[in-house]
């Protein structure tokens, strides 16, 4: 899988992973200059977030040392863990750029469905979610892709979005996913799987508040 997702070169996209300062809502400039703490504090408060909240207080899903380890080798490895996929959202939630994974997720949903009906009705979802002008959670496409999109609506396959699929991973893994291995909430993640998260510090040089480890671990 990872070998189709990342045969495009990210020198070739038309667009950025994430939004820049200058482009963010006047609400969220601020919260953009704090450190990623506060930043996820402020995210926790929507109600998208309440699913991963879930999943991420659950006990079963928490990961082994080497499962956090595994997460640096690759995004592929990253997201296939369900844990490791739930911290990557919240990372990229906090840069304002959720809508990348979430995207790709619906991708892989996708690409399952096997009825014409089903496929029919989730392409024009995630038309309608991700891929029109203005929608409510546009990803950045060049024209000829969004374009091929468009002329498939009514006569998908399990194909239609893998050229826009394999662009936002190639972003994801040559941006956001660098971006989280080098963050100091996967050096706390990691430090936390090993037991030793009141000890670490981060750049700040501050404890990480047991409220944050508690929630991410």
């Amino acid at each position: 899988m990872r070998g189709n997702l990342t045969s495009v070169s990210s020198q070739n996209m038309a667009f950025s992973d994430c939004m820049k300062p200058t482009e963010l809502p006047a609400d969220k400039k601020g919260i953009n200059r704090k450190n990623w703490r506060n930043r996820i504090r402020f995210l926790l408060k929507s109600n998208s977030s309440q699913s991963i909240l879930h999943l991420m207080r659950n006990r079963l899903y928490r990961p082994s040392a080497d499962d956090v380890n595994q997460w640096a080798q690759s995004l592929d490895k990253l997201l296939s863990h369900k844990y490791g996929k739930a911290a990557f959202y919240i990372f990229l939630k906090s840069e304002f750029c959720e809508e990348n994974i979430e995207f790709w997720t619906a991708c892989e949903d996708f690409k399952t469905l096997t009825s014409h009906k089903d496929l029919v009705s989730k392409a024009n979802n995630i038309y309608e979610e991700f891929i029109k002008n203005e929608a409510p959670k546009e990803i950045n496409l060049d024209y000829h892709t969004k374009n091929a999109i468009v002329q498939n609506l009514h006569e998908p396959t399990e194909t239609s979005f893998l050229a826009a699929q394999r662009k936002v991973y190639s972003l994801m893994e040559n941006n956001s996913y660098a971006r989280f291995i080098h963050s100091d909430l996967y050096r706390e993640l990691c430090a936390a799987a090993r037991g030793e998260g009141k000890h670490i510090k981060s750049e700040s040089n501050q404890t990480p508040t047991p409220e944050v480890i508690c929630l991410l671990l």
